[in-house]
């Protein structure tokens, strides 16, 4: 419980000093955590061993949930930009059992997921980046990362807080406006393409969407 009130509170500090790149005021809940890795957590017993990328980890609440569901043989790698947020995973990965365990299986790399390229392919991308908070620009190269690094047939899971861009569309003008009318225009032909299916979670602070999208050959 300490752990969970420590994570909370540094999730918050960061959040106040910068925003553009935390974007929530709070952890994702459990139930939105469990949504983001339901495709890893429902593979067959005899499947064979997957590759799981992680973007925007924050302070591990998907995280948490990953590592419980990594097998012998699997790979989990987290690209995670916020420094303090490094050092708490690094933490949790030393101190708190569930996640030692598969230690050996993990690795953490402190870089924007657009400069990040991999040997391989992925099979599970999930993704917490605050996508609305950043240029449409930039949501683009972030959208095509992720394509790039999942194999195909891989399965892109992220979220979304519900009616943020059509509540913004409808009370913002200029330059903001134009902004996130480009950047709903970029995840709905994302979501057109390749979406598999989407999770409402209301259980969150905010309530919140989970995206999954299913890379085509």
């Amino acid at each position: 419980m300490a752990g969970f009130f420590a994570g909370y509170g540094a999730f918050f500090r960061q959040f106040r000093e910068q925003f553009e790149t935390t974007g929530a005021i709070a952890p994702s809940s459990r139930f939105l955590a469990a949504a983001m890795t339901r495709f890893l957590a429902s593979r067959a017993a005899d499947a064979a061993p997957v590759r799981v990328l992680e973007i925007g980890p924050g302070t591990g609440p998907v995280t948490d949930c990953i590592v419980r569901h990594l097998r012998p043989g699997d790979v989990f790698d987290l690209v995670e930009l916020n420094g303090e947020f490094v050092r708490i995973l690094q933490h949790r990965f030393e101190a708190e059992p569930a996640w030692s365990a598969v230690q050996s299986q993990c690795r953490i790399l402190r870089m924007p997921i657009q400069q990040f390229a991999a040997d391989l392919p992925y099979d599970f991308v999930i993704s917490g980046l605050p996508l609305n908070n950043f240029p449409a620009s930039l949501v683009r190269e972030i959208t095509d990362a992720y394509f790039r690094l999942l194999r195909a047939g891989g399965v892109l899971s992220y979220f979304e807080y519900m009616y943020v861009r059509p509540v913004r569309k409808l009370l913002t003008l200029g330059a903001e406006r134009r902004r996130i009318v480009e950047i709903d225009g970029i995840m709905a032909e994302h979501c057109a393409r390749s979406r598999i299916c989407r999770d409402n979670i209301w259980i969150n602070l905010p309530p919140a969407w989970v995206q999954h999208l299913r890379k085509r050959d």
